[in-house]
């Protein structure tokens, strides 16, 4: 197998197939339309570097799975999850950080390269509240660029036709996978429990 290990490789192999456009839309700050896409879109995967190597984690939240707080800032509550806190635990060592967003029905995606920190502010955390809940702790996300996203690979994958939806039936279930993983597992009392367990801690 070939491999290119040099940037010089990969600039004479893509490099001529840069487009103007894919420049000029990067920018420093949120525009006010990269802001109205970013606050409309409810979910993002958010991508982290530490020690131990990279994390990329599923973060979502109907009605914007951000708050834009001005052109340079973003918050991110962090909900209910498994406790790993691998994201933040990056964090906390390594700012650096990045966000794509999708928007269901949208072919476009956007993307933030930027820098965090985690807070327990008792009134940001006030401020997030969800049927009387807080999140334990919020990402402030300051923004170094942002940009939109080539649509052909939500286009390739028609992402968002319903044709081309996997049949939940017919795929493996978390409990199965566990057992997988573990050998000696209850997969069927994990599955049988886990749609209340999630319902009753989804905040």
């Amino acid at each position: 197998m070939k491999i290119i290990s040099s940037i010089e490789e990969l600039n004479t192999i893509y490099g001529a197939g840069l487009s103007q456009a894919s420049v000029d839309k990067v920018t420093k700050r949120l525009t006010p339309l990269y802001r109205e896409m970013i606050e409309i879109s409810p979910f993002a995967a958010l991508a982290t570097v530490g020690p131990e190597g990279l994390d990329c984690s599923p973060r979502g939240d109907l009605g914007g799975v951000v708050r834009v707080v001005d052109d340079e800032t973003l918050h991110l509550p962090d909900w209910r999850g498994n406790n790993r806190v691998d994201s933040l635990s990056n964090i906390v060592r390594d700012p650096r950080l990045a966000l794509m967003f999708l928007i269901p029905g949208s072919n476009t995606t956007m993307r933030i390269n930027g820098r965090g920190v985690v807070s327990n502010d008792e009134a940001l955390l006030s401020s997030f509240e969800m049927d009387g809940k807080h999140p334990r702790s919020v990402i402030v996300i300051s923004i170094d660029e942002v940009y939109f996203q080539c649509a052909r690979a939500v286009m390739r994958a028609e992402l968002w036709n319903a044709e081309h939806f996997a049949n939940p039936a017919a795929l493996p279930t978390p409990g199965q996978m566990l057992k997988a993983a573990v050998g000696d597992f209850d997969q069927e009392t994990y599955d049988r429990e886990w749609p209340g367990r999630a319902a009753k801690t989804m905040w």
